[in-house]
């Protein structure tokens, strides 16, 4: 889930924002997650077809 359209509980603002403590401890940590992170699950699931059709396509010209 990305953070930019998280709300914050402590303040009600948006958590992109950081305007509390609260929010930049949030988006500190969501920032820390990793490389797919923010990435949407759609958005995964196309890059996977992508990489199966690659595969099918080099399985079929090795064949």
């Amino acid at each position: 889930m990305t953070y930019d359209r998280l709300v914050c509980a402590n303040c009600a603002a948006p958590v992109a924002e950081g305007r509390c403590r609260v929010c930049r401890a949030s988006r500190e940590r969501m920032e820390e997650q990793g490389l797919f992170a923010n990435v949407s699950p759609a958005a995964l699931i196309a890059l996977m077809v992508v990489l199966l059709a690659a595969l099918a396509l080099l399985v079929h010209q090795a064949a």
